[in-house]
């Protein structure tokens, strides 16, 4: 199978570059620049390498450099931002403080002709965030785009295949990012396009077949997306040899317990099992208001509950989870920073009483999750489900989590999820839930004075889940939703939606 190298340097779009790149079908795998040498590199076969952004300067002592022997290994290489300094201060350019002409944001690029803008109009709309610049470029690279304050945007050694932009062509906002990427990786790199979803759920099934044989294997079942599809997946495998767990942890949205167990019982025919634990979740969190301690919480709670489910099975060889890509970029694996713990990535307790985890989809992004589970036959109501957390309903209360608390969100959230479907807006918003904050308002109902919760709607348009738009959500159906949740809801007196893109925000609240 070919394969492109994202080599990481620390920046937060690493997994999208990837994700970008098997758009086109072909396999990307991220490795930190400190994690891996050249020679390893080039004896493991990439047929292409991109350096990623990152948060520092290229000429500070302690910021992330690599050997410059990676430039000489005849491999093509695509350095976007940092990497794009990087690759002018490994040639002997020169990388300047960009001072007063730093640019973030969307910006006009003019391009010249190159095999890297094949296809790229002379004036389009990219994504710059930099601070440092290319004032000199090395010698044997020629600058072949620019922006109004950035004199060298792109530059190119066409001759040893070496290119690097100054801007972002893996985020939505470059009009023609993907078209620069895919003729990175196809036309410069030569790329055959032979990553498919069909060969990845034949190789994961042989995989696990003979891996897990003779092991039982307990499965975390949510009901959400990704346990969907892992638990499909390694029932295709190893058949009765699983065992889901669904943990009833009372953080669910309104009646959602009972469908999960409905849908994967009769439906799939799994063995599951349903694990009322709301109690014990619920006091763990009594008098907690920090997110990350939430989470943790939650994390370990779920791995005491597994391990007591796995007693009273008998011997459970082997925990199961629906990881992907996304949780394990944004607990900060690697080199990336820290964004929030997932309790299935950073939450986990390092003592725990199976053998070890496996996680059959974390390599894939959330889209890949989808496709694979169309494949599977998973109905499409299943697959297609917006993203839940997994610590529930507990990241989207603001502050301490309690029975007055989550109820009133609960009948929120479902009033604003119901009005959204009824619209036909479900397609256009890939995610929409309310937030329960922990401000209180004062309000009037009845010529009476009350003094509620204010909550927050939340929607944002998205294709990757790595950047999002918040959705343009048409101002009749917000005021229907806000005066249902007033007049319905008891206790809460105030709603506001958020109109926050990501970046700079992340989609949940926590």
């Amino acid at each position: 199978m070919e394969k492109i190298l994202v080599l990481d340097f620390g920046g937060q779009y690493n997994q999208l570059i990837a994700r970008r790149v098997r758009e086109n079908h072909i396999y990307a795998e991220i490795k930190a620049y400190n994690r891996i040498t050249s020679d390893e590199i080039k004896a493991d076969n990439y047929k292409g390498i991109i350096f990623t952004g990152g948060p520092n300067s290229v000429y500070d002592a302690v910021s992330p450099h690599f050997d410059s022997a990676v430039l000489e290994l005849g491999i093509p290489v695509l350095g976007i931002c940092y990497g794009c300094q990087l690759i002018a201060y490994m040639k002997n350019g020169t990388v300047s403080s960009a001072e007063n002409s730093s640019e973030y944001g969307k910006t006009l690029l003019h391009v010249k002709s190159n095999p890297l803008f094949q296809g790229v109009p002379e004036k389009s709309i990219c994504w710059m965030s930099h601070n440092d610049y290319v004032s000199k470029v090395p010698e044997g690279f020629t600058v072949i785009a620019e922006t109004g304050k950035c004199p060298c945007a792109a530059m190119a050694d066409v001759q040893h295949n070496i290119y690097a932009v100054q801007f972002h062509p893996e985020v939505t906002h470059t009009e023609f990012g993907r078209d620069i990427l895919r003729n990175f990786v196809v036309d410069i790199c030569g790329c055959s396009q032979d990553w498919k979803m069909e060969s990845f759920i034949d190789d994961r099934v042989r995989k696990y077949r003979t891996e897990l044989e003779g092991k039982r294997v307990l499965l975390a079942l949510s009901g959400g997306v990704d346990s969907s599809v892992a638990a499909v997946l390694l029932d295709k495998a190893i058949g009765q040899d699983l065992v889901c767990v669904f943990v009833d942890h009372g953080l669910l949205r309104k009646n959602e317990g009972d469908l999960v167990e409905k849908t994967f019982k009769n439906k799939f025919g799994l063995n599951l099992i349903r694990v009322n634990a709301r109690k014990q979740f619920l006091e763990n969190l009594a008098g907690v208001r920090e997110p990350e301690a939430k989470r943790k919480i939650i994390g370990e709670e779920f791995i005491r509950v597994f391990e007591k489910e796995a007693r009273k099975l008998g011997k459970i060889d082997i925990l199961a989870q629906g990881t992907i890509y996304p949780d394990v970029v944004e607990s900060g694996k690697g080199e990336s920073a820290v964004i929030k713990s997932h309790h299935n990535v950073g939450g986990l307790p390092e003592r725990m009483g199976f053998e070890r985890i496996v996680e059959p989809l974390r390599e894939l992004f959330k889209d890949e999750v989808r496709e694979v589970g169309k494949k599977l036959g998973i109905p499409d109501e299943l697959v297609n489900r917006q993203p839940f957390p997994g610590p529930g309903l507990g990241i989207r209360i603001i502050g301490e989590v309690t029975e007055e608390r989550l109820a009133l969100l609960k009948e929120a959230d479902a009033i604003f999820r119901e009005e959204v479907n009824q619209a036909g807006l479900e397609t256009v918003a890939n995610q929409y839930f309310a937030v329960l904050t922990d401000s209180r308002t004062v309000g009037v109902m009845g010529d009476a004075r009350t003094y509620g919760y204010t909550v927050a709607l939340r929607s944002v348009t998205t294709d990757d889940f790595m950047t999002a738009e918040w959705t343009r959500l048409p101002y009749d159906l917000l005021e229907t939703v806000s005066s249902r949740i007033i007049n319905e809801v008891r206790g809460i007196s105030r709603v506001v939606y958020d109109i926050t893109s990501k970046p700079p925000g992340t989609v949940e609240w926590e």
